[in-house]
């Protein structure tokens, strides 16, 4: 790669030959099997920068589908029907750590066998931008007036906000079908053990009624 001032190269030193040695091979065998219908596809070191695994174009899927895709109010009436809690994720499409506990900490198996057996997982993304129906439309008062939201994310957005007075992404919480909060909700959590004994604590909170 030549600026326009750059002189032109008349050998490549050592120190080059190194880098270009060291980049093609990690282009090579690390970053091009990402980009293939194999098994060999987990790019740990750039986990949560390109597109999780689950939106690849060969559709495979590595992690936890959730049961239901910004729809809480089908979420509630599935949780309802299969009398299990409900684990709200709040995410977003540009979330960087939200794909990393998708990548990382959800296919774990222990974590992946708990949410598939016990919950009703719905993925609600603030930012999206799709437009709510006009007869779905509804403002909020804020400290400089008035709002109006009009869009999937901004719903999903407020209702985070206005239950758990939080705005960050990932966050999760376990509710049950009556809408009660069984636990604390937690944020980015990446330690898988801790992931899972918070898991684990929202079914026995569900299942004791306390």
């Amino acid at each position: 790669m030549k600026l326009p001032h750059s002189s032109p190269v008349q050998k490549f030193t050592p120190g080059r030959i190194g880098t270009i040695v060291v980049l093609l091979a990690f282009t090579g065998y690390y970053l091009i099997p990402g980009m293939l219908p194999i098994d060999y596809t987990n790019r740990g070191l750039i986990s949560g920068f390109p597109p999780p695994q689950s939106y690849s174009i060969y559709n495979r899927h590595h992690g936890v589908k959730p049961n239901v895709v910004n729809n809480y109010e089908e979420a509630l009436a599935l949780a309802k029907k299969e009398n299990k809690p409900i684990l709200l994720d709040y995410t977003g499409w540009a979330c960087v750590n939200c794909r990393k506990m998708e990548e990382e900490v959800w296919p774990e198996a222990d974590i992946r066998k708990l949410i598939e057996k016990e919950y009703i997982l719905v993925s609600l993304y603030v930012d999206d931008s799709k437009g709510l129906k006009e007869d779905q439309f509804f403002a909020y008062k804020t400290k400089d007036g008035q709002k109006d939201v009009k869009t999937v994310g901004g719903k999903y957005a407020r209702m985070q906000v206005v239950n758990f007075e939080n705005q960050s992404q990932p966050m999760y919480a376990v509710i049950s079908p009556d809408e009660k909060l069984m636990t604390l909700p937690v944020a980015y959590t990446p330690n898988v053990k801790e992931y899972l004994n918070w898991l684990q604590a929202g079914v026995d909170a569900f299942k004791t009624g306390k």
